[in-house]
């Protein structure tokens, strides 16, 4: 009889369990990055009263009989389905659609998350809004990413410049009308290596000879090849396309004392002459003045581009993600953090995108994955249990109250 009343204080221990973690579940509904937990019970050891019995002559076989000694609990399983995103328009908000956690580390250790709530701090790091933890990935080495090289924190270099660059070719385009063929003007801004702008002007006159031009290029304050200009011929086959230059490399001295370029090239051979409307114009320069970084972007790959403000881009970083093959392994830690176990296996790091992981999203927060009417129903069902098993407590206590009272 006593047996029954273990089985029922057993009854309300696991009960009890499933409600502490319904209740965690409900509690962290608006968590962002949230998973829940569910409990699973098992049936604990059996007392045999009677072992089975196998056929015998002409009496047949006998099962067991057994009696239960109650439950226990089985186990608390994290749910790492994805929550739903939704939109914040902040920029470092981030949120992973498909596999995969976002690594932050404390100073000494790495732990993996799916809230991605991020700010800067005063020294520029991209930290997790909660805790301060620093997130991970690989910062650019002039521009280039090394998704290969060991896992760094990630820092926004705030107040960063770009360099100027001094301007090495300027590419022109369109077209010459040889229906009338009357002078004609482009021009194209160029940088010398202090990074301050220059207009490259060419001018286009008609040699009277089909389908031959001469062009003269000046640059304001600035003289090409000792002199103040420089001239060349363009000539185009029968059908109107480009066909050959003279002269389009040449020397260019300013008169603010910055570096020569030495060597200019000038790309005409996307002019053509045909019978039409003078568009020849200036298409492409490299160089550029000096820039000041302004903003930055994080595209789903996870890379981190500034945009500087002579109209440049350049990436900073790219954020990484890892993977496991077993996520439910991970041990939650706190602050909605995870840390590797035993059996969740080791991170697998690399690039978001890449290898089964998932994508991510700017912009947008994962919520926490918790449903409601679930747990309310769970809700119901633990009560009920936990109900059903006191009953069998207080109805072992009247059946011992009644054989006390035999006594009489």
């Amino acid at each position: 009889m006593m047996r029954s009343m273990y089985a029922g204080v057993s009854g309300l221990k696991a009960h009890q369990t499933r409600m502490d973690v319904i209740g965690n579940n409900i509690a962290n509904v608006n968590t962002a990055g949230f998973k829940a937990s569910r409990v699973t019970f098992k049936e604990m050891l059996s007392q045999t009263l009677s072992g089975a019995k196998a056929p015998q002559d002409n009496r047949g076989g006998m099962n067991p009989q057994q009696v239960g000694l109650g439950v226990s609990l089985g186990s608390i399983d994290t749910n790492h389905v994805q929550g739903n995103l939704q939109s914040t328009g902040l920029g470092t908000d981030l949120a992973i659609q498909g596999n995969g956690y976002f690594i932050v580390n404390n100073g000494t250790q790495n732990f993996y998350t799916r809230a991605g709530a991020l700010t800067l701090d005063e020294n520029g790091n991209l930290v997790n809004a909660s805790n301060g933890y620093i997130m991970q990935g690989w910062l650019a080495n002039n521009g280039i990413i090394n998704t290969n090289s060991p896992l760094t924190g990630i820092r926004i270099p705030i107040g960063d410049t770009m360099a100027p660059q001094a301007s090495t070719e300027a590419v022109f385009a369109g077209n010459l009308n040889s229906a009338d063929p009357l002078p004609w003007t482009a021009t194209m801004d160029i940088y010398d290596s202090q990074g301050e702008k220059h207009t490259l002007t060419l001018n286009f006159t008609h040699t009277g000879n089909d389908n031959e031009w001469t062009w003269t290029a000046t640059i304001d304050g600035a003289t090409l090849g000792g002199s103040n200009e420089t001239t060349g011929t363009i000539t185009f086959g029968g059908d109107g396309k480009f066909a050959s230059v003279t002269g389009d490399t040449f020397d260019i001295d300013f008169n603010n004392g910055t570096d020569q370029i030495a060597g200019f090239r000038l790309d005409l051979s996307a002019v053509t002459q045909m019978a039409g409307d003078n568009t020849l114009d200036g298409l492409y320069a490299d160089g550029y003045s000096m820039g000041s970084l302004e903003s930055f972007s994080i595209d789903n790959a996870g890379v981190i581009t500034g945009s500087y403000s002579n109209g440049l881009t350049k990436a900073i970083g790219q954020i990484a993600i890892a993977n496991f093959s077993n996520a439910g392994g991970l041990t939650r830690v706190g602050d909605t953090l995870f840390a590797e176990s035993q059996n969740s296996g080791i991170a697998q790091i690399g690039a978001a995108g890449t290898a089964g992981r998932g994508k991510i999203s700017a912009g947008t927060l994962e919520m926490s994955n918790v449903d409601l009417a679930e747990q309310f129903t769970d809700m119901i069902t633990t009560q009920r249990g936990f109900q059903a098993n006191s009953r069998i407590i207080s109805t072992t206590d009247e059946m011992l109250q009644d054989l006390v009272n035999l006594k009489r």
